[in-house]
């Protein structure tokens, strides 16, 4: 590395800006690679029109309806896609009355909202508000709601999902943010749902298209497994943040999962930044590498005025963000974190489909205007 600087700056990224400047990081591959930092007079998110396709965005997922709401062969609803990630919608509110397979990708299953429980080849797993569930590919599996209101928000991932390890963690060790013995496995029951003279379909989803295989019997039949491939999940409630009381922590201290071209990271309440110079809230940056999904799940979303959990924004490669004018003007007012939030980040364009226009908050890029 070598590290040149002229002007004002601060001998330490993220502390002690320089007196009436705002900083902003210009850096590649996700914060790990080459970086610098810019000291301005204004915040880089201070413009006054945009013009083009490229802007941040803003989606109400609470408003989309996909066809599994009201039909129970209705499928999930497609609202972002490329050739790595698709991420969908569920509001099932009745049982598959058909088991399903993804020939395309492994899943990962996020529960916004809802209980129930979920067949699979290897056994059932009960899901509750906060779930994680990850599904690998061609696993069949059938999802049982056990209340009408349920919100999944679902990333396909072509072709697999991993989880950081030892490697990848670095020096804040194997058991972080989560040890996997706090993980939950399927279990298997101990008699199977036969239904007698009943046709048992799997529908079988291949490169976006579907495909059904119908048995005389219940499909999911095994009486034992083992290996290193199966359905699992974790709780928020078991995801335990890293921190540093003195600098804020870029995203990918918070890495959750790992896929081709993308990364989950999950954002949970957690003490503030006790430094009296530190930033507090998300630095200034230009996306350089990677378009930003970020779902809100639960909790008071301090950074974003008129955020609201179901809601979801977008920043695409080159375009700034960072926090609102309250947030960056409240931030040493609040001592701790109160939201959790699901990101997304694709180094690939992301696409945004028809059904997720029609939910947008077209005005969202002005949220950073002052009044």
């Amino acid at each position: 590395m070598y590290l040149y600087h002229q002007g004002k700056y601060t001998r330490q990224a993220h502390v002690g800006l320089p007196e009436g400047t705002f900083e902003e990081e210009h850096g590649r591959q996700g914060f790990f690679g080459p970086v610098s930092h810019l000291y301005r007079l204004h915040p880089p998110t201070d413009w006054i029109r945009y013009e083009g396709p490229l802007r941040p965005r803003a989606f109400d997922f609470n408003n989309a309806k996909p066809a599994d709401v009201d039909d129970p062969r209705g499928a999930r609803m497609r609202l972002m896609f490329n050739n790595d990630v698709t991420v969908s919608i569920s509001r099932r509110s009745e049982a598959m009355p058909y088991y399903f397979r993804n020939g395309d990708g492994d899943e990962i299953w996020f529960v916004h909202e809802g209980e129930g429980r979920i067949e699979t080849d290897y056994g059932e797993l009960a899901y509750e508000k906060g779930d994680y569930i990850v599904i690998p590919r061609v696993t069949t599996y059938r999802i049982h709601p056990s209340v009408k209101e349920n919100f999944f928000l679902i990333i396909e991932a072509y072709p697999q999902v991993t989880v950081p390890n030892m490697q990848q963690k670095g020096l804040i060790g194997v058991h972080a943010l989560f040890d996997m013995s706090a993980i939950t496995l399927p279990k298997l029951p101990e008699q199977y749902d036969e239904r007698a003279g009943t046709e048992h379909e799997i529908v079988v989803q291949r490169e976006g298209a579907w495909s059904s295989v119908v048995y005389p019997f219940n499909p999911l039949d095994a009486v034992g497994w083992k290996g290193d491939c199966y359905p699992w999940k974790i709780n928020v409630r078991d995801i335990r943040p890293v921190m540093s009381h003195r600098v804020h922590l870029p995203p990918p201290a918070h890495t959750t999962f790992l896929m081709n071209n993308a990364v989950v990271c999950t954002f949970l309440p957690r003490p503030l930044e006790e430094d009296a110079d530190a930033l507090k809230v998300p630095f200034y940056h230009r996306n350089a590498d990677y378009d930003e999904v970020l779902f809100y799940h639960a909790g008071n979303f301090f950074s974003r005025d008129n955020i609201h959990p179901g809601m979801v924004t977008f920043h695409p490669t080159g375009m700034h963000h960072g926090p609102h004018p309250k947030a960056l003007a409240n931030m040493h007012k609040l001592e701790r974190t109160d939201e959790i939030a699901v990101m997304l980040d694709t180094f690939n364009t992301l696409h945004i489909a028809d059904e997720a226009e029609g939910v947008e908050w077209k005005d969202y890029w002005q949220s950073w205007m002052k009044k």
